[in-house]
């Protein structure tokens, strides 16, 4: 199925790019992209998105699998029902799930590396994986709207439609 292709395509891309970032850099270490805006910066995340929940391995492991496992369920489902946006959207984070997933499994921890800068705000480092996660999670949220629009406007031009033939 075309869903799990892109999953694991992301997934290998996150990988990649972790182990170039670790292999080549020493912890901390950056290298400017854009001067002091956008750094890669070699960095390590014990904890969930922006740090939080620091050294909870077991925890995230185990919702890790839960989550994986209900996206797996939910993309079979909805894939079967012609949609489009909801299942790149499931595939989004399927593959960013099992990237940091994988990490922590091996690593105990995860590969962090893009780091913008907002003058003296630091934005946290994070990296292909976390990317995936949130625009995936976007693009669901936008299905969700879309379908209570198509919906909405499905019953208003029923009841409509039934008005005139009485």
């Amino acid at each position: 199925m075309v869903y799990y292709l892109i999953a694991f395509v992301l997934f290998l891309i996150d990988q990649g790019t972790k182990y170039l970032i670790a292999s080549r850099l020493e912890l901390y270490e950056q290298i400017p992209v854009i001067g002091d805006f956008f750094l890669i910066t070699s960095s390590r995340n014990r904890g969930a998105a922006f740090g939080i929940l620091q050294d909870q391995l077991w925890f995230f492991i185990i919702v890790t699998i839960i989550v994986v496992g209900g996206i797996v369920w939910y993309l079979r489902k909805v894939s079967k029902e012609g949609r489009k946006l909801l299942p790149t959207a499931l595939a989004l984070v399927l593959g960013g799930a099992l990237g940091n997933f994988i990490d922590r499994l091996i690593m105990g921890e995860v590969v962090d590396f893009l780091q913008f800068n907002f003058g003296s705000y630091t934005f946290p480092i994070f990296n292909i994986a976390d990317s995936c996660i949130v625009i995936g999670v976007g693009l669901i949220i936008l299905d969700t709207l879309l379908e209570g629009r198509r919906e909405k406007m499905q019953t208003t031009s029923e009841v409509s439609g039934t008005e005139g033939t009485e």
